[in-house]
């Protein structure tokens, strides 16, 4: 089974935070499927498919440590 990790930010939290989620999203092994700014408020939504559920679980707590970061998992 597939596992799609879906994580959202303000566009402050990534402009303050994108190196780090990008040196978080570099430890698994996702393989991104969209990443997408908001036009209204410039908040992103990226998207990644993981195949492990343990990982897929620790990918979305790790990028919950960053200040203004909220992720989720589910099924593909």
């Amino acid at each position: 089974m597939m596992w799609r990790v879906i994580i959202q930010c303000s566009a402050d939290s990534w402009r303050h935070h994108a190196k780090a989620f990008n040196a978080i999203a570099t430890q698994y092994a996702g393989t991104p499927l969209a990443s997408k700014k908001m036009k209204d408020d410039e908040r992103r939504i990226m998207e990644y498919q993981v195949e492990n559920v343990s990982d897929a679980e620790d990918f979305m707590e790790a990028c919950m440590t960053l200040d203004g970061f909220m992720a989720t998992f589910e099924s593909l």
